[in-house]
């Protein structure tokens, strides 16, 4: 049993920010095996996200945070348990959450501008051609991508990419944003540079926000509150952390705070907890 601090909320996850908007209950996901038997990725997840919370997973490679993800995306089914967006179960992808990736899903024959279109023409079939153009200008200049709007993927750096994908996700208008590790193959300086942009843009739309992370600094910097991940086989919820600190948030002043480190060292021995008992 993990024991509680003053940053644990109970285990359940359901002591939220906002209005209840996802619900994750008793959620199992198995994979069989060859000898008949199942392979058990995630057991017993439990999960309330509110309606403008910026919530982080975070745990060791295998817990099946990503899988976690995945589900809530509609991109896997449950083996058992539901899973409830806004009140409807989630059985399928849906344009009202939108996943942003680590490695850039960009096609390379489009201009920065087009792949964004392209999503906008996919899924807002209703908006009239006036309006296309100006939600793509508009996300365009909230990653501060215009004057980049007509080169191609390969002209542009990793860190530029990784805005693409976030204003492509953004321009759909999606309830919920969903990402995977967006900021892990970008260089310090790069990743820093775009926390804040996401952050800026989080905090001017609120919408509600689920990241996989494997970076606790990145996790308390963003989020509103920090899911712990045990280990798999059988992963589940170890504890969820709030973060103590409002938004906006600078990031010096919170670095000079004896709350982030007390709540950076309880996750990192959590972590390290569950790393020696994997070894």
């Amino acid at each position: 049993m993990t024991k509680s601090t003053s940053f644990s909320t109970n285990i359940n996850g359901h002591n939220i920010r906002g209005t209840p908007f996802l619900e994750v209950e008793n959620l199992v996901k198995a994979y069989p095996k060859a000898d008949g038997d199942q392979f058990v990725v995630l057991n017993g997840i439990d999960l309330t996200v509110g309606e403008d919370e910026y919530i982080s997973v975070i745990g060791h490679s295998g817990c099946g945070k990503s899988t976690l993800l995945k589900i809530v995306a509609g991109l896997e089914k449950a083996s058992s348990g539901s899973v409830r967006l806004d009140g409807k179960e989630i059985r399928k992808p849906g344009a009202e959450r939108m996943m942003v990736f680590q490695h850039y899903s960009l096609l390379p024959w489009l201009t920065v501008r087009e792949n964004i279109r392209l999503a906008v023409d996919e899924v807002l079939k209703n908006a009239n051609r006036a309006e296309k153009i100006s939600i793509v200008n508009e996300h365009l200049a909230m990653v501060n991508l215009t004057a980049a709007a007509d080169k191609y993927p390969d002209e542009i750096s990793g860190g530029m990419k990784q805005r693409v994908g976030i204003a492509r996700a953004l321009a759909i208008r999606p309830k919920m944003l969903l990402m995977d590790e967006p900021f892990g193959a970008l260089d310090a300086l790069t990743r820093g540079k775009l926390q804040r942009q996401v952050l800026d843009i989080w905090e001017n739309h609120r919408q509600a926000v689920m990241m996989i992370t494997h970076d606790v600094d990145e996790a308390i910097y963003m989020s509103d509150r920090i899911v712990l991940m045990t280990n798999g086989p059988s992963a589940t919820i170890g504890e969820i952390l709030e973060v103590p600190f409002p938004h906006p948030r600078d990031r010096a002043e919170m670095r000079n705070s004896k709350e982030y480190y007390e709540l950076r060292n309880y996750a990192l021995n959590f972590l390290d907890r569950y790393f020696t008992q994997d070894e």
